[in-house]
């Protein structure tokens, strides 16, 4: 019989120990080290869509392409093959996403709209992976129209933009200064399981004028930066003085950021508030009610000559999670319409919010990206790839993918696609891949 050595015998516990060391380790501060499995790789099968300028920097995984107001949603990996596909029997309002059970839900327009404003939705939809409508709720009347963005929240409530018509007259009561009807902007929270609305705010429970001291919200706009001017855009002739266009939702804050793409503004909002408290100017875990209580981009909103603007339209506000804890980053897309150049911004957002008219209030860059091939002057977005990278839509172009110094790996082109709204990366072991059968 051959003898055992020790190294040997002691060989089955020294791999046991090695794996309670490799999934026991930490890093230095202490968090747990994650082992996720590898993923097979397979060459990529190129399509007349792609660039391919450096396979190995690229993140693999899978992209929802968003086709601007379009009656089809469709799953590209990285080589531009259409993984999956949707039909939808109405046209998107714009934004759609998948959420974890495998399902898209989405901002659709209505049939009966009673007014039309570029953006437009009314109708939201829950759409299997059959293409099939399992959900539809209508907010759509003379009044009200849903437009542009819808979000899950981790209650499974569903937040979204919309347009809430004031007759001239309001209007010019308080203190706006033109002859036309306006639409300023609404968030709504509705609990699908009941389709009742649960929360609301309203911009113009948070404006304020200096046009004329007759009339209501009259003070001075400098010193209420938590305020919005109703005014700034007083000369749009069809009312759409705010366009908002994009949300995103901190659950650790309880924050809103929105996008305002015609004040070339993101807003941030207590969600902390009820419904009653979001109408003042108290409550809440800010104790500001409703009014803004951070915004950033374009400090010539609120006449403030101290901060330098940064917006000229803007897309896209998207928290990037980075597992700390009130301490999250936001990537913007500015779409650049001074000048045809747009840049994606990364912004350190402040631990504590806090405006000063007369101080400089904007975040701190931390990361940039623009190239002299990248314009366009709306729609458009991007969001932070697992490896770094970021993903950034070019709404009449397509998408590009780009490292954190700035370099392009990965192109892809629409080619004959009039446009994309938006575009989000997916990968095979997310639990929405899983639940689709990918």
């Amino acid at each position: 019989m051959p003898k055992i050595s020790r190294f040997n015998k002691a060989f089955p516990y020294i791999i046991l120990l090695s794996f309670i060391v490799l999934f026991n380790c930490k890093s230095d501060d202490d968090t747990p080290i994650t082992i996720e499995p590898e993923i097979e790789e397979t060459p990529l099968n190129i399509t007349e869509n792609i660039e391919l300028i450096d396979e190995s920097a690229i993140q693999l995984g899978y992209i929802l392409a968003i086709e601007n107001g379009a009656d089809t949603s469709y799953l590209i990996d990285k080589g531009g093959n259409k993984i999956k596909q949707w039909n939808f029997d109405s046209n998107l309002g714009n934004d759609i996403k998948l959420l974890p059970d495998g399902t898209l839900l989405g901002m659709f327009k209505t049939n009966t709209p009673s007014f039309t404003l570029g953006g437009y939705g009314g109708v939201i939809k829950i759409i299997n992976s059959d293409s099939q409508t399992i959900y539809e709720y209508n907010y759509s009347d003379d009044i009200v129209l849903a437009h542009h963005d819808v979000k899950q929240l981790p209650n499974g409530n569903f937040l979204f933009i919309a347009w809430q018509k004031v007759d001239n007259a309001v209007a010019i009561a308080n203190g706006f200064n033109n002859s036309n009807d306006i639409f300023p902007e609404t968030l709504v929270e509705i609990d699908p399981t009941t389709d009742q609305i649960v929360w609301k705010w309203n911009s113009m429970d948070h404006i304020v004028q200096d046009h004329d001291n007759s009339k209501l919200n009259y003070n001075n706009v400098n010193d209420n930066p938590q305020l919005i001017d109703v005014n700034y855009n007083s000369t749009i002739a069809n009312g759409d003085i705010m366009h908002a266009n994009g949300i995103d939702y901190d659950p650790i804050k309880d924050i809103i950021y929105l996008s305002i793409n015609f004040y070339s503004e993101v807003w941030v909002i207590d969600h902390s508030t009820s419904t009653t408290e979001a109408a003042s100017n108290t409550g809440g875990n800010y104790n500001k009610g409703g009014d803004l209580i951070y915004r950033f981009g374009n400090p010539e909103a609120y006449k403030n000559t101290t901060s330098p603007r940064l917006f000229y339209n803007n897309h896209a506000p998207t928290i990037i999670d980075e597992g700390k804890p009130g301490e999250d980053n936001v990537l913007v897309y500015m779409n650049g319409s001074n000048n045809n150049q747009s840049i994606v911004y990364e912004f350190k957002m402040p631990v504590n919010f806090s405006l000063n008219g007369s101080q400089n209030n904007e975040p701190e860059v931390i990361w940039s990206f623009t190239d002299p091939n990248l314009y366009n002057g709306r729609i458009s977005g991007a969001v932070r790839l697992r490896n770094g990278n970021t993903l950034i839509c070019e709404g009449d172009y397509g998408y590009w993918e780009v490292t954190t110094n700035g370099t392009v790996v990965w192109k892809y082109s629409g080619l004959d696609v009039p446009a994309f709204w938006r575009g989000y990366d997916y990968y095979p072991g997310d639990e929405a891949i899983i639940n689709l059968g990918l």
